[in-house]
């Protein structure tokens, strides 16, 4: 049986916030474009950030990669925290929602939600799931399918048709218990790369960015979303 496949969300902070608060999220916080790695540059993103997301280029280096430390860490397995949320990638080109799940699932402490909140009532639903009962819970969520394809179709660049390969891929980034957390439902597990705080979170999560883009340096294609608190 093949999998299902959804329209490519695109990288748009304005699109995004618009999207979490169709699903009941209160605009206490939004997101943001992180313009580039430079202090100046970093220094423009409002703070507090509880999440980053990264939209890279899949190329045939990164797949290696990816691989590889998969193969590392099932060798030596890494000491995952159990409140982070985590839920894997099943549906094709779904990843920017699933980046905005990890993004809000792990930060709820700090996001309000209206009192009839979609969103809220997914995460109550599939909090005692794994990754797994998850994904299967979200293919059959008709309300967020359709809000995606609805989000999707309001980007401002042109649409691939809904069959055509597509080699960009959101991750997010998120503190959980003071450790920096990866996570991409194309993974096995959540990736851990270190301690982090509250202030210094944004850049430890750009460290992680730098080094996809270390990584395949004749790509271009990377765009960082923050979600950050709203001053308004």
């Amino acid at each position: 049986m093949s999998r299902p496949r959804w329209l490519p969300l695109e990288s748009n902070p304005e699109l995004m916030t618009k999207y979490v608060t169709r699903l009941g999220v209160k605009p206490s916080w939004q997101f943001v474009d992180v313009y580039g790695l430079d202090p100046e540059l970093v220094n423009m993103v409002p703070r507090p950030v509880c999440a980053v997301l990264l939209l890279f280029p899949v190329t045939d280096t990164y797949e290696a990669f990816k691989q590889e430390e998969e193969d590392r860490i099932k060798q030596q397995p890494q000491d995952l925290s159990p409140d982070v949320y985590f839920i894997k990638q099943t549906i094709s080109n779904a990843c920017g929602t699933i980046g905005l799940l990890h993004a809000m699932g792990n930060n709820q402490k700090y996001l309000e939600f209206d009192p009839n909140s979609f969103l809220k009532k997914f995460f109550e639903s599939t909090f005692k799931m794994t990754p797994g009962e998850r994904a299967a819970f979200l293919e059959k969520d008709e309300t967020i399918c359709v809000m995606h394809e609805s989000s999707a179709q309001e980007g401002q660049t042109e649409l691939p048709g809904i069959d055509e390969k597509v080699n960009l891929h959101f991750i997010a980034l998120v503190n959980v218990g003071g450790q920096l957390y990866e996570l991409d439902g194309r993974k096995a597990f959540p990736i851990v790369h270190g301690k982090t705080s509250e202030d210094t979170f944004l850049e430890d999560a750009l460290g992680v960015c730098k080094t996809f883009m270390d990584r395949d340096p004749e790509e271009v294609l990377f765009t960082i979303v923050a979600l950050s608190k709203n001053s308004m």
